[in-house]
């Protein structure tokens, strides 16, 4: 590959899918206000699988050459998820009634494959979330705030609040260090781009099976 930095080009290898994404009908009815609290709750329900595929392999991760320096504890949102959704469902009872979508499934398989098998394409999943999360994730955060008043990064919100990351830019600029610095040859690091492209479309799938029926009863 050139002298480009991998983090550069993984995130313009991957431009067209994430733009897709957030470009979803789910998405951008969702900032715009065309969707209840409802949605929101659902979309949060799906989530709390995708982030536990994501960190219940952790521990095994953690002595990875590849995966391990992306493990890090500070980004951990499984618990923050599980406090929203009690929120959103006044009391832990939601927990006996989720059930995620035939498209969760199959992004939440995916990230447990690579996790398990892969951990250079387990690096893409965690990439395209977590550095979302500290993003992107921040105007969902905002607008959930401001269209069903919840208090600012309380519960409802918790899930896009980092409190182990005081400084959201410094910590997104030594992310891209490491994927910089990944120890992977040149046609891992494209693999890994290609599998960066597949979760993305991944979270697509999952935004389209999000999509009411009606959206005013949404």
């Amino acid at each position: 590959m050139d002298a480009t930095p991998f983090s550069t080009l993984l995130r313009t290898e991957s431009h067209d899918r994430h733009t897709e994404a957030e470009q979803s009908a789910f998405m951008s009815e969702l900032l715009g206000g065309a969707l209840g609290i409802g949605a929101y709750r659902r979309y949060t329900e799906q989530l709390w699988f995708v982030y536990r595929a994501l960190e219940r392999h952790w521990g095994a991760l953690a002595a990875d050459p590849v995966a391990g320096p992306f493990v890090q504890p500070e980004l951990a949102r499984v618990p923050e998820l599980e406090r929203d959704l009690d929120f959103l469902h006044g009391g832990p009872g939601w927990r006996r009634a989720a059930a995620p979508l035939a498209a969760t499934e199959a992004y939440a398989a995916r990230i447990e494959e690579c996790a398990r098998d892969w951990p250079a394409g387990y690096v893409a999943h965690h990439y395209t979330r977590y550095l979302g999360d500290l993003s992107g994730g921040q105007i969902i955060r905002g607008t959930a705030e401001k269209q069903w008043g919840f208090e600012r990064k309380g519960d409802g919100v918790r899930f896009y609040v980092f409190e182990g990351v005081p400084n959201p830019a410094a910590y997104k600029r030594g992310y891209r260090r490491l994927l910089d610095e990944l120890p992977v040859d040149d046609l891992e690091k494209q693999r890994v781009v290609e599998e960066c492209r597949r979760a993305f479309t991944l979270n697509t799938d999952l935004f389209r099976a999000l999509e009411p029926a009606d959206p005013l009863t949404a």
